[in-house]
C-alpha cells in the first residue's frame, strides 16, 4: 500500500532504548537498522534522552509538535529545534544531548545511508499542484490535505509515490514534508 497512516504504525523503542519512534517507511522495504538505504520515521521525545548514534548515516530532523528541544552535538554546535517544520541536518554518528523546552515533542526524521544515498527534507506549503519527480521518495502530510494518485492524505499520513505518479495537489493551508532521495551508483 502506498498510503501509510501514522496512527497505524506501531511505536517501537529507539535504538538506544531511551525513546519511541514510529517508522513510516524504509528502503528497501522491510530493511532493518543495519541495512536500510533510507528510513523515515516520527519520533516521540518526552524526556531529555540522548539521540541514538547512527554511524555512516546522514540525518535530517524537523519539529512536528510541541515546544521543541535544543540539541547539543559533540562537536560543540547547538541547535534549537523550536520552529515547526524547519529541517536540520546532522551526522548520525554525532553524540547528541537533548534539552526539552516545556514538554514532549514529536519530530519527523529522514535517515540516509551516506555510502548509498544522498538527499534532503524539503517543505511544500504552496497550495495547488506540485510535481513529483523521481527523487521524491515519500510525502508526509503535516497539516491540511494532499490529494495523490492513490487517495487523499490528511495530517499524519504519508505516501510513497511511484515513477508514474506525476503530480499531487495541496489544499490551502496544507504543509507537507517531502523526503527527496537520490541513490548513489555502486
Amino acid at each position: 500500500m502506498s498510503i501509510i497512516r501514522l496512527r497505524e504504525c506501531p511505536a517501537t523503542p529507539w535504538k538506544n532504548g531511551m525513546g519511541r519512534t514510529r517508522e513510516l517507511a524504509t528502503h528497501p522495504a522491510g530493511a532493518g537498522m543495519d541495512d536500510f538505504i533510507w528510513r523515515v520515521s516520527v519520533a516521540e521525545v518526552d524526556s531529555a534522552a540522548p539521540f541514538s548514534a547512527f554511524p555512516g548515516i546522514d540525518r535530517t530532523i524537523a519539529l512536528l509538535d510541541g515546544a521543541g528541544l535544543t540539541m547539543t552535538l559533540d562537536d560543540g554546535r547547538t541547535h534549537a529545534l523550536t520552529t515547526p517544520f524547519a529541517p536540520f541536518a546532522f551526522p548520525g554518528e554525532a553524540q547528541v544531548a537533548v534539552t526539552l523546552h516545556g514538554g514532549a515533542t514529536r519530530d519527523f526524521n529522514l535517515m540516509l545511508r551516506r555510502s548509498h544515498a544522498q538527499g534532503e527534507l524539503v517543505v511544500w506549503d504552496e497550495p495547488g499542484r506540485q510535481v513529483v519527480d523521481d527523487a521524491v521518495a515519500l510525502i508526509y502530510c503535516a497539516k491540511g490535505h494532499v490529494d495523490t494518485a492513490d487517495g487523499r492524505l490528511q495530517a499524519g499520513d504519508a505516501w510513497l509515490p511511484t515513477a508514474s505518479t506525476g503530480r499531487v495537489t495541496l489544499d490551502p493551508g496544507t504543509l507537507a514534508l517531502v523526503a527527496r532521495v537520490e541513490l548513489r551508483g555502486n
